[in-house]
C-alpha cells in the first residue's frame, strides 16, 4: 500500500461524508488496511487534509504558472490560465473538492501555511491581470476583486460540472474565457 493511495482515497471519502464525517476506520476500510496498519503510513486525519490541500494547490500553482511565465499575450494567459485551472479541477474532482469545501477543517495551526499556498496561487493570477492592464490590453480594474470573481467562477464548477455533459471541461473554460476577457478588454468598441 502506498501513500498516495491512502491520500486519494481519504479524498474521496471526504468528498462524499465530509471531512468530520468520516472516520479513520472509512479510510481504512476503502483501502484494506486494519485501521491499526493504516497508521504506519499517516499519523491521523489532519496529516491526511494537508497533503490533499497541499498537492492541489500545488499542482494548481504549478499549471498557472506555467501559463504565467509564457511568452503570450495576457489575453492568450488568461484563456490559458482558466484552461488549465478547469482541466485540473474535472480531472481529480475529489481533490479539487476537498481543496475548495474542506479546507476550513485545518486546525489553527495548519492554516497559516495553507493560506501562503493558496495567496501564491491567486498572487499569480494577478499578475496575468497586471500585466494586461500594464500593456493596455486590459482596461484598468482591481486586480485582486477580478481575481475573486475569476476564481469563484471556476471553482463553482465542482457543484455542477458533470463528465460527459452537454459541453466538456474545455468548452467551459472557453466560454468562461470569453466572457471575462470581454469584461477585461481594454477596446471602445465592446461587440468586437
Amino acid at each position: 500500500m502506498q501513500r498516495s493511495d491512502i491520500i486519494q482515497a481519504a479524498a474521496q471519502i471526504f468528498r462524499q461524508k465530509g471531512y468530520h464525517g468520516t472516520s479513520m476506520q472509512d479510510i481504512a476500510d476503502s483501502v484494506h488496511l486494519q485501521k491499526a496498519s493504516l497508521y504506519h503510513h499517516i499519523s491521523g486525519k489532519q496529516e491526511i487534509l494537508v497533503d490533499i490541500l497541499d498537492r492541489a494547490l500545488d499542482l494548481l500553482i504549478e499549471d498557472i504558472e506555467a501559463v504565467a511565465k509564457s511568452e503570450i499575450k495576457p489575453e492568450e494567459k488568461v484563456r490559458q490560465a482558466m484552461q488549465a485551472y478547469v482541466a485540473r479541477l474535472t480531472e481529480d474532482i475529489d481533490l479539487a473538492a476537498v481543496l475548495l469545501q474542506e479546507h476550513r477543517s485545518l486546525e489553527d495551526d495548519l492554516q497559516a501555511a495553507h493560506i501562503a499556498r493558496r495567496d501564491r496561487l491567486e498572487s499569480i493570477w494577478r499578475e496575468i491581470l497586471e500585466e494586461g492592464t500594464k500593456s493596455g490590453d486590459f482596461r484598468n480594474t482591481d486586480e485582486v476583486i477580478t481575481t475573486f470573481a475569476i476564481l469563484g467562477v471556476l471553482n463553482w464548477m465542482i457543484t455542477w460540472y458533470q463528465p460527459g455533459g452537454r459541453l466538456t471541461a474545455q468548452e467551459i473554460a472557453d466560454q468562461f474565457g470569453d466572457i471575462f476577457l470581454k469584461g477585461l478588454w481594454n477596446r471602445r468598441d465592446s461587440t468586437s
